[in-house]
């Protein structure tokens, strides 16, 4: 269909905001990336800076502008000006599983085998660089499937899974952090409060978001000046000059096709990759749905495809972490951004890697000035679950919060674990104490419960919000294909099945491994079936609230 009017301006006060939200976002993943890489799996900087963060960059710019595109276009579609871009950068669950999971068994496994620590490191880099693709391959095929997915699903389901993700994830590490660095991220986040909460205009019409990055990179080049600790300083401002160069993406498929032939390729492929893909396109769903929720609707095939096909160009171009469609679009749009902060942000930091500058900006402006950010967009994520669903399936979307909560519970435990080993001098520690489930047992911590509601959460969050939003509504046979369903992905180990490591829940994918949550879902399925029968012989049955607002349907978005 032609464009009927004008689309919205392409850059507006509001994406000022977005962009500093987005940035620092993106800024958290690149340090991560920075750190895991040349700290845990000893990838050596010149790989880092010169190869991996550029073309990670390059994947983000991609992305960036399509979905800047995609907004103006719906803009000019239906004849508004208020439309916001789907935020979108690289895969944080993606990036933590293919280092601990990939990449560091992959170079260990080299290690034992006689390679030498950098021979070893270049052999897990490209092992990486194939589950990168695998990761964009799957997701560019399941656009051709995921909005009947959507389609079938409450909204109460996909949009509870991102609220655990934004509580537990985003918003509460970005909460620990702030009353960690107090004299730094407090004002920050008092100055975002104030100004988004209240939508109250700021002086001289900066952004609220300017004024706390500004206001709290001051702070921290204050205390540095008076001798307090900091994270910021001159000497660290004069070390990142150092690593400034020109740093072009290059495509190394000759690295990417070795990823693929090597035998340690195939023994990652179903425990690690497999689900993995299949966790990114269901978030990219569920993002979609969000974003729907706050006014925008996309089409789901070509917004998955694109956010496949940027995980393929990251792979490419040297990068090992896939990108995927953020969490966040109903934060973004609050804060007035539209499509140009999408813009900004793929620019700017592919700037920034191309002439090395990723150290010099950390050594400039410290996390802790624009966190406060990234916390707001939890804690708008989380609201937007209850607000934008019926209300009487609110207990349905607490629900879906159980698993995520268990997620984030795990990896504190993993992360505690390891501090111990490392305060002890004793790496193996951790591995020790995981094998020894009863004395968390009397510690007063169900480990084994813990691990099994945390391993998929995903998809174990989906399963039960989307059961308890039938049954609030009496649809008790579509709550009994759910169970059903749950059932049959814990009977493949996709859920629940699984052991915890010192990198985390560890799944354990095969035939029947997760058999005994496989007949616990049988069991709870056929009850429900039972219960449908019943209401259908006492004529009790069907959607117990018939003045809810209907959720949007498939006619209202655009085809392709």
């Amino acid at each position: 269909m032609a464009d009927l009017h004008a689309p919205q301006k392409l850059f507006v006060a509001g994406d000022l905001d977005g962009f500093f939200g987005l940035a620092v976002d993106t800024l958290v993943q690149f340090l991560l990336v920075l750190g895991l890489c040349q700290g845990v799996l000893g990838f050596p900087a010149e790989l880092v800076l010169g190869t991996i963060l550029p073309g990670a960059a390059l994947s983000i710019l991609v992305g960036n502008l399509f979905y800047a595109w995609q907004a103006q276009r719906l803009s000019a579609k239906e004849g508004r000006d208020d439309v916001t871009a789907l935020p979108y950068g690289i895969n944080t669950v993606s990036l933590f599983a293919y280092v601990f999971l990939v990449m560091m068994p992959v170079k260990l496994a080299a290690e034992a085998g006689g390679a030498a620590p950098d021979e070893a490191a270049t052999v897990a880099w490209q092992v990486g660089l194939a589950a990168c693709l695998v990761s964009g391959v799957l997701e560019t095929v399941g656009a051709l499937v995921a909005e009947k997915l959507r389609q079938i699903t409450p909204r109460a389901a996909l949009l509870s899974t991102l609220a655990g993700i934004a509580i537990a994830f985003i918003a509460m590490d970005f909460a620990i952090r702030t009353f960690e660095a107090p004299l730094l991220a407090i004002l920050p986040l008092a100055v975002v409060l104030a100004t988004y909460f209240s939508e109250m205009p700021m002086p001289l019409r900066i952004p609220g978001g300017a004024w706390a990055v500004l206001l709290g990179s001051a702070a921290a080049w204050i205390l540095a000046a008076s001798g307090q600790p900091s994270p910021v300083s001159a000497e660290a401002v004069g070390a990142a000059t150092e690593s400034v160069a020109l740093h072009l993406p290059i495509p190394v498929v000759g690295d990417l096709i070795a990823g693929f032939s090597h035998p340690l390729f195939a023994s990652f492929f179903v425990p690690v990759m497999l689900p993995m893909g299949l966790f990114n396109i269901l978030g990219s769903l569920q993002n979609i749905e969000s974003a729907e929720a706050g006014g925008d609707a996309y089409p789901t095939a070509p917004s998955l495809a694109v956010n496949g096909a940027g995980s393929v160009v990251a792979a490419i171009f040297g990068s090992c972490f896939p990108t995927t469609i953020y969490i966040g679009h109903p934060g973004w749009k609050a804060l007035g951004a539209r499509a140009g902060y999408s813009i900004l942000n793929g620019v700017f930091f592919t700037v920034v890697t191309i002439g090395g500058l990723t150290g010099l900006l950390a050594a400039l402006v410290p996390l802790e000035a624009g966190m406060a950010i990234v916390l707001w967009i939890g804690l708008v994520i989380t609201a937007q679950a209850f607000r934008t669903t019926p209300a009487e399936h609110a207990p349905a979307v607490a629900v879906g919060l159980f698993p995520a909560i268990a997620a984030f519970g795990a990896m504190i435990v993993t992360q505690t674990l390891g501090a111990a080993g490392i305060a002890a001098g004793d790496p193996s520690l951790a591995t020790t104490a995981l094998e020894q489930p009863q004395a968390f047992e009397l510690s007063g911590l169900r480990l084994e419960g813990l691990t099994a509601l945390a391993q998929g959460f995903m998809f174990t969050c989906m399963v039960w919000a989307s059961a308890s939003a039938e049954i609030i509504d009496r649809r008790f046979a579509r709550a009994g294909a759910w169970l059903f369903t749950g059932g049959a992905l814990a009977f493949f180990g996709l859920v629940h099945a699984g052991a915890m490591g010192p990198a985390g829940v560890v799944p354990d994918i095969g035939l029947g491994t997760g058999w005994r949550w496989a007949v616990g879902y049988a069991l709870g399925g056929l009850f429900l079936l039972l219960m449908a029968l019943w209401a259908s012989r006492s004529n009790t049955g069907g959607p117990k609230f018939v003045d809810r607002p209907a959720e949007p349907s498939a006619d209202s978005q655009e085809t392709t």
